[in-house]
C-alpha cells in the first residue's frame, strides 16, 4: 500500500454515485483526471459543512463531480451555481447532475461565468475556481466582487504538477496563468490564503475586505 492508498483508506468513503461518475468521466472524457475524485471531493464536502455557505459559486463544472460533492454538504436552504463554458460537456454532465441525490441544490449553467455570474445578483459565501488557468487572475477578481466579506474562495490546480517551479514550463501559458495567480493572491491585501499540497495544489482564500 502506497501513501495515497493509505490516505484514501483512512478517509470517509466515496459515495457510490460519485464513484460511478468518476469512472464514467475517465472512460468517456479525454481529461478524466480533471475530476476532483475521492480525496478532494470529501474535502470539499467537509469545507462546505464547516463554512456553512448559503450560496456557492463554481467556475468550471467539467463532469459535475465537485459540484455534487459540495452540494452534499449544503444545508437544506443552500444552493450551488456552477458554470461550464465548454458546451460540448453538457450532454455528459447535465444527466449526471440532474440524476444525482442533490440535483435540487444545483443550478448547472452553460456559459461564461466571468460575464454571467455577476448578473445573477447573488452574494456568495463560498466559491470554487477550476476553470481556464490562463484567466485565473481575472476570475479571482470577478469572484471577489460577488463574494461576501469573510467568504471563502478555493482555487484548484495551483501547483500545476509542480510546473510552477519548473523553468522548463516558463513559456506554457497555463503555467504562466497559475504563477501569476499565485503571486497576485499572495500579495493581495484583501485576502489571506494558504496553499495545500493536495493532489495538484488547492489554495484556500478568505476575503477580508473589499
Amino acid at each position: 500500500m502506497d501513501i495515497d492508498d493509505y490516505i484514501l483508506a483512512h478517509t470517509s468513503p466515496e459515495p457510490d454515485y460519485l464513484y460511478r461518475l468518476w469512472r464514467a468521466t475517465n472512460v468517456h472524457t479525454i481529461h478524466g483526471r480533471m475530476a476532483s475524485g475521492h480525496l478532494q471531493g470529501r474535502l470539499l464536502k467537509m469545507l462546505v459543512e464547516m463554512i456553512r455557505p448559503k450560496n456557492i459559486l463554481e467556475v468550471g463544472t467539467f463532469s459535475g463531480y465537485s459540484a455534487i460533492a459540495m452540494a452534499e454538504g449544503l444545508a437544506d436552504d443552500g444552493h450551488l451555481y456552477t458554470f461550464e463554458i465548454n458546451d460540448e460537456m453538457e450532454d455528459f454532465t447535465r444527466p449526471w447532475i440532474e440524476r444525482s441525490p442533490v440535483a435540487d441544490k444545483i443550478s448547472f449553467i452553460i456559459g461564461d461565468a466571468m460575464k454571467e455570474a455577476p448578473r445573477l445578483g447573488i452574494k456568495f459565501d463560498m466559491a470554487f475556481i477550476d476553470g481556464d488557468k490562463r484567466t485565473y487572475c481575472e476570475c479571482y477578481d470577478m469572484v471577489l466582487s460577488v463574494l461576501s466579506t469573510g467568504g471563502f474562495l478555493i482555487a484548484d490546480n495551483t501547483l500545476w504538477d509542480g510546473h510552477v517551479i519548473d523553468r522548463a514550463y516558463d513559456r506554457d501559458r497555463q503555467t504562466q496563468g497559475i504563477e501569476l495567480f499565485n503571486d497576485y493572491v499572495a500579495s493581495d491585501p484583501r485576502t489571506e490564503q494558504v496553499i495545500l499540497p493536495l493532489r495538484d495544489g488547492l489554495t484556500i482564500v478568505r476575503k477580508l475586505k473589499n
